[in-house]
């Protein structure tokens, strides 16, 4: 039956079909090696604000300025939170998910965005925190720059330092979305955080 209908069928068509298949191949591995061989400048966006190492470092000096007691990546309810106030049992996470499940749970929980200035933190606790003044930032050395960069704190030994950067390739590596230079930053800082890193060899 199927053999009757390809006899059937007028030559012009089927060789217009094949035609039409392998010119469709052909533009296709054209466009293929193109891509390959002359790639598309990196769209620049911008500053980098990526800012997960930022953030947490914004957000430990507040809670150190206020006085506030706290805890770094906590289990909590089967949730890790990035910060948590063991004496007030209160959450601070960048997961929304998360922030709904610990919400469920009976924890109250603070979802902090990555725009919000971390003395804007004061505001959306449920208890009274000291009024400060933000300090104007000063500008911090390259050494610790390296390492907020990394999101790892100054005393990192250069197994952390290590980890930290394999976590960060991840995010910012051009094969997985990342431009070359928010790559570049990151080699930079790993390289200044490494040799800087305690029990680094002199």
């Amino acid at each position: 039956m199927q053999s009757d209908l390809v006899s059937l069928t007028p030559p012009w068509l089927l060789l217009g079909v094949v035609g039409g298949i392998v010119a469709s191949l052909v533009v296709a591995g054209v466009f293929l090696v193109g891509g390959r061989l002359f790639p598309d400048d990196a769209v620049p966006r911008g500053p980098n604000v990526d800012g997960a190492g930022r953030r947490r470092t914004e957000i430990r000096d507040y809670l150190r300025t206020i006085g506030e007691p706290f805890v770094e990546d906590h289990a909590l309810h089967g949730e890790t939170v990035a910060f948590y106030l063991p004496q007030r049992d209160v959450a601070l996470t960048f997961d929304a998910q998360a922030y709904f499940r610990l919400e469920r749970a009976g924890t109250y929980t603070v979802l902090c965005e990555h725009e919000m200035p971390a003395h804007g933190l004061g505001r959306r606790l449920p208890f009274e925190v000291p009024e400060f003044e933000p300090a104007t930032p000063t500008r911090e050395s390259p050494v610790t720059a390296a390492f907020d960069y990394l999101g790892v704190p100054t005393t990192a030994d250069p197994a952390e330092v290590k980890r930290a950067y394999r976590d960060r390739v991840k995010d910012v590596h051009p094969d997985h979305g990342g431009s070359q230079s928010e790559f570049k930053e990151l080699q930079e800082a790993y390289a200044t955080a490494r040799e800087h890193a305690e029990g680094a060899a002199a």
